[in-house]
C-alpha cells in the first residue's frame, strides 16, 4: 500500500517495510489536526488570558469604596458648619461618567461591616473633629495648627491589585477635595488679610493651599502569611489543578484497565482484553474514583500549604471539607465532560476549568476592572465562586455573606448540571448502541468463551 496513505507503513512490520521519520513528517494529514488545534488553541489562550488584564483602570466599573464622615461639626464665624459633610457629599456626587467607583456613603459600624465580609475594596474616612481643625488652620499662636487629616482604610483581603486600585482612587479623591477645600481657605484668607491690613506668611498660605493630611491604614488586617492577599487565589487554583489533572489521570487508568487503552511504560506496552461495559457505568466508575480521591488530593493540599508552609488559615476543619468538596466536583464536571465528547473533552474541560476560569475569577484583577465579557464569565465560571468561597473562610472568618454562600450554592448547581449532562449523555449513547467496545476486542471474548464450552 502507498505510503502516501498509510505513513507508518505496512501494519505489524518493521526494518526496511517500515515507515521512517521523513516519510511520515512529508505526509501533509500528520501536520493538519496538530496543526489547526495547537493554533487555535494558543490564540484563543492568548487573546483570553492577557484580554482580560491589559488595562484594569480602563476598564473599571463601579468598585465599591466606602465613605465615612464622622466630623460632627464645629460653630465657624458665628455659623454651625459641617465640613466633613460637605467633603462626603461632594465626592459621593462628583461627576464619574464611566461609571468607575460606587461611593457608598456609610457609618462607621457599616464600613466595618463592609470591609470585614468582603463587600468594599477600601473605605475613605472623614475623622470627628475635621471641621474645628480646619477652622484652626488661619488661628494664631504659639505654635502651629495641626493639620486636617482623612484616612483611608485598606482591605488588602479582597486582593493586592483591588486594595491598591480602590486605596489610590480614594487618595486621588482625597487630595482632590483637599484643593477644592483649600481654594476656599484662600479666598478667605486673601479677604480676612485686605480687611486687617495684613499678608499671611508663605508657610501658612502654603497650608492652607493643601490643608489635608491623607492617611493610609490597614481597615481589615490579615496574616502575614497570606501571600498580600494572594493565598486565596493560589490555593484555589491548587484544587482546581487537583481535581483537573485527577479526573484526566483516572479516566485514562480507568480505560487501561478496561482493555480501551493500551498501557504504554518506556518500550513496555500492555493491552488488557476489553471489559464489556456500558458507558453509563463506566461514566460512574470515574465519578465514584474522583470523589474517592479527592479526600487523599485536598488533604496533602492542605498539609502542603498550611502545615509545612505555614500558610496563614483558621476554620481548618470547614476549609478541609470546602477543599474536598471543591476538588471532588471540578473533578466530576470533567470526567462529565471526557464522556460526553471523549478526547477533545479534555481540550474543552481546560478552557472551561482553566483557560476562561482564571481571567474572570476577580482573584488576581478585581471583577469591577475587567472588561464586559469576563465579567458576564464569572457568573457561572468555577474559578471565582471558589476563590469566593476560599477567600471567606481565609481572610473573612468564614462569614456567610463574604462569599460563601454563594460558593456552596454555585458548587451545588455545579456538581448537579455536570451529573445530568455526563449522565443523560452516556444514556444516550447507550440507547443508540454506541458502545466503545471494539468489533475486534469483542470478538476475542466470544470466542474463547465458545472454545472453553466446546
Amino acid at each position: 500500500m502507498p505510503s502516501s496513505e498509510h505513513p507508518a507503513g505496512t501494519a505489524g512490520t518493521t526494518g526496511k517495510t517500515g515507515a521512517t521519520a521523513a516519510r511520515v513528517l512529508r505526509t501533509p494529514r500528520v501536520w493538519l489536526v496538530p496543526t489547526i488545534i495547537i493554533g487555535l488553541v494558543t490564540l484563543l489562550l492568548s487573546l483570553v488570558y492577557m484580554g482580560g488584564i491589559l488595562n484594569p483602570r480602563g476598564d473599571l466599573h463601579r468598585m465599591p469604596i466606602g465613605l465615612v464622615n464622622l466630623d460632627r461639626g464645629a460653630v465657624v464665624a458665628g455659623q454651625p458648619t459641617n465640613l466633613g459633610a460637605q467633603i462626603t457629599a461632594g465626592i459621593a456626587t462628583a461627576p464619574d461618567p464611566a461609571h468607575q467607583v460606587s461611593w457608598r456613603v456609610l457609618d462607621a459600624a457599616g464600613a466595618a461591616d463592609g470591609l470585614t465580609s468582603s463587600k468594599l475594596y477600601a473605605v475613605l474616612e472623614v475623622p470627628d473633629g475635621f471641621t474645628a481643625a480646619v477652622a484652626a488652620l488661619g488661628a494664631s499662636g504659639p505654635q502651629p495648627p495641626a493639620r486636617p487629616t482623612m484616612s483611608v482604610l485598606t482591605n488588602p483581603g479582597a486582593g493586592s491589585l483591588a486594595s491598591s486600585l480602590a486605596t489610590s482612587i480614594a487618595q486621588l479623591a482625597a487630595h482632590t477635595a483637599s484643593a477644592q477645600l483649600g481654594a476656599q481657605l484662600q479666598t478667605q484668607a486673601r479677604a480676612q488679610s485686605q480687611a486687617a491690613g495684613s499678608i499671611p506668611i508663605n508657610a501658612t498660605r502654603l497650608l492652607i493651599a493643601d490643608p489635608i493630611t491623607v492617611n493610609v491604614v490597614v481597615g481589615h488586617a490579615i496574616g502575614m502569611h497570606s501571600g498580600l492577599g494572594l493565598t486565596a487565589f493560589y490555593y484555589t487554583l491548587l484544587l482546581v489543578l487537583a481535581g483537573f489533572l485527577g479526573a484526566s489521570v483516572i479516566s485514562n487508568s480507568v480505560d487501561v484497565a478496561l482493555g480501551y487503552a493500551a498501557s504504554e511504560l518506556g518500550p513496555l506496552r500492555t493491552q488488557l482484553p476489553t471489559v464489556p461495559i456500558s458507558r453509563t457505568q463506566t461514566l460512574a466508575v470515574t465519578c465514584a474514583m474522583s470523589v474517592g480521591l479527592s479526600v487523599l488530593s485536598s488533604t496533602l493540599i492542605m498539609i502542603a500549604t498550611v502545615v509545612v508552609l505555614g500558610m496563614d488559615a483558621s476554620h481548618l476543619p470547614l476549609l478541609w471539607v470546602f477543599s474536598f468538596c471543591a476538588t471532588a466536583i471540578v473533578g466530576i464536571g470533567v470526567q462529565a465532560l471526557l464522556a460526553a465528547f471523549g478526547g477533545i473533552g479534555q481540550l474543552i474541560s481546560m478552557f472551561v476549568f482553566i483557560a476562561l476560569a482564571l481571567p474572570s475569577s476577580g482573584a488576581t484583577v478585581p471583577l469591577e476592572a475587567l472588561p464586559g465579557f469576563y465579567r458576564v464569565l464569572s457568573e457561572f465560571e468555577p474559578m471565582r465562586q471558589l476563590t469566593g468561597g476560599v477567600r471567606a473562610i481565609l481572610y473573612f472568618n468564614a462569614q456567610a455573606d463574604a462569599g460563601l454562600t454563594r460558593a456552596w450554592i454555585m458548587m451545588a448547581v455545579g456538581l448537579t448540571a455536570a451529573l445530568a449532562f455526563g449522565f443523560a449523555m452516556t444514556s444516550y449513547y447507550d440507547r443508540r448502541g454506541l458502545h466503545r467496545i471494539v468489533p475486534e476486542h469483542a470478538e476475542a471474548p466470544a470466542a474463547h468463551s465458545a472454545a472453553t464450552d466446546g
